[in-house]
């Protein structure tokens, strides 16, 4: 099987890379690729892959940009850093998606089902979900019995507890807003915050010092202080390396 990787975070290629000579002996991947140009330029250049594995955000936009400026015969599975519970529900049938870090037996039965259909579907739904929308520069908060708003270069970290998400300022203020850490992963500009934990968003400006833990995770101090230890996962270690890199 000859594979074609749309990824623009290089952890995330070497990882899926490793899966997929494990669990599909004797595929080749063929390239690569980082951004919308590239894609479109290779597969308008070169013959269609058997399979293609593209991540849904990537350097200039989205790949569905791809799907907009050449044909794509090929089938496609989606990789994406979104919560599990949003891509199921926009799941369409003939199209898998993978949830990132990527797990090895859902790799698995994503390769059993593109050997049994391996036809594309249409991408609307998953256009439409995805679509870009300006990104949030405030956010309105209750404070006392009044209503004011925080812009978001006041904001350090986002944090969630108890169904509640919480806005920590530079300043040491603490104020609700009304969107769930999920929501916020669409809402806020990904070259600034970075999703470290289920229960934290973290500003790159707020990162003081950062330790290697036990089991190949990070430990983050940051400014101001989090009411309780930060952590990055080993498996999301790797991705923050390269966001925190540019």
């Amino acid at each position: 099987m000859k594979i074609l990787l749309i990824e623009d975070e290089l952890p995330a290629a070497r990882q899926l890379t490793k899966l997929l000579q494990t669990h599909q002996p004797g595929c080749t991947i063929l390239d690569t690729l980082d951004s919308v140009e590239s894609a479109v330029k290779w597969l308008q250049t070169l013959p269609a892959p058997d399979l293609i594995f593209m991540d849904i955000q990537i350097a200039d936009g989205l790949s569905f940009d791809i799907f907009r400026q050449t044909d794509v015969t090929a089938p496609v599975i989606f990789t994406t850093a979104f919560d599990q519970y949003a891509v199921q529900a926009f799941k369409v049938n003939a199209i898998d998606y993978l949830l990132k870090p990527v797990d090895p037996e859902e790799l698995q039965k994503a390769l059993q089902r593109v050997r049994q259909r391996g036809t594309p579907a249409d991408l609307q739904s998953l256009v439409r979900y995805f679509q870009k929308e300006p990104y949030k520069d405030r956010f309105l908060v209750k404070t006392g019995q009044t209503m004011t708003f925080i812009t978001i270069g006041e904001i350090a970290f986002f944090r969630s507890s108890d169904g509640l998400t919480q806005a920590f300022t530079f300043n040491g203020k603490k104020y609700f807003v009304d969107h769930t850490l999920d929501e916020l992963d669409r809402l806020v500009d990904p070259r600034h915050f970075f999703r470290v934990s289920r229960a934290v968003m973290l500003r790159a400006d707020a990162i003081r010092k950062i330790h290697p833990h036990l089991n190949g995770r990070l430990k983050i101090d940051t400014e101001p202080a989090a009411p309780e230890d930060v952590f990055v996962s080993r498996e999301r270690a790797g991705e923050f390396k390269a966001w925190l890199g540019g």
